[in-house]
């Protein structure tokens, strides 16, 4: 799971990365609101630890910046201020919790662990909104599929499988696993059709289809997407 930390304070960055990173999680830290935002826009994350009080963009501007964009990435709110108008206003921005400083880790922990989980139920076996890696945007209702903001050509069974890879991305599938998942022993088609569709997805959707960066063989296995 990776986190992106968007805090401007040197001492809580240090004791925030060491715990969680400890805790199992990929840690990337931003020191003010617009490396942030931008970090958050190209980047592909499972949850946003933002600040309320920061440099160049404060918490509430990056919050409604990203969700305008249509970025559903959880974000837990931190700030100093206790008033009942900062937090009301930073949910109705979008975020999906609140913590109020001084905190202890534990609860912190505790909140990033239940909004993982809200994620993990809401996009797993059906994705209600959009995924986006790298210059890849998916909008799963629509099912359509844009690269750098241009619109791609995808076949009903590409989408399907990219679909489903996405929605269980980080797991490891056999062949036969997404032949039955995506297109159904039914249909009968052979071990090579799977490896064919991946070859398609990663021309449309990788930087280097050679040398792809999200779907991923997994050697003596089968494949995976990482994002």
């Amino acid at each position: 799971m990776k986190i992106l930390l968007v805090e401007d304070e040197e001492g809580l960055i240090l004791t925030l990365t060491d715990r969680l990173v400890s805790e199992g999680f990929e840690v990337t830290s931003a020191r003010d609101g617009k490396a942030g935002f931008e970090l958050a826009s190209s980047e592909n994350f499972d949850l946003i630890i933002l600040d309320l009080m920061l440099p160049k963009m404060n918490g509430f501007d990056v919050c409604r910046d990203l969700r305008k964009n249509e970025d559903h990435t959880p974000i837990l709110m931190l700030t100093a201020k206790g008033e009942t108008i900062d937090k009301v206003l930073g949910l109705k921005l979008g975020a999906d919790d609140y913590l109020t400083k001084p905190f202890e880790v534990m609860e912190l922990l505790a909140r990033i662990e239940a909004l993982l989980r809200r994620s993990t139920a809401k996009t797993n076996g059906h994705a209600d909104n959009g995924f986006r890696f790298g210059n890849v945007a998916i909008d799963f209702r629509r099912a359509e599929v844009k690269k750098d903001s241009v619109a791609l050509e995808l076949s009903a069974m590409e989408f399907k499988l990219l679909q489903y890879l996405v929605e269980n991305r980080g797991t490891v599938h056999t062949r036969d696993h997404l032949l039955d998942a995506v297109w159904g022993y039914d249909v009968m088609p052979t071990t090579r059709t799977v490896d064919v569709h991946i070859a398609w997805l990663r021309q449309k959707l990788e930087e280097n289809p050679k040398h792809p960066q999200f779907i991923q063989t997994v050697h003596g296995f089968g494949y995976k997407f990482a994002a």
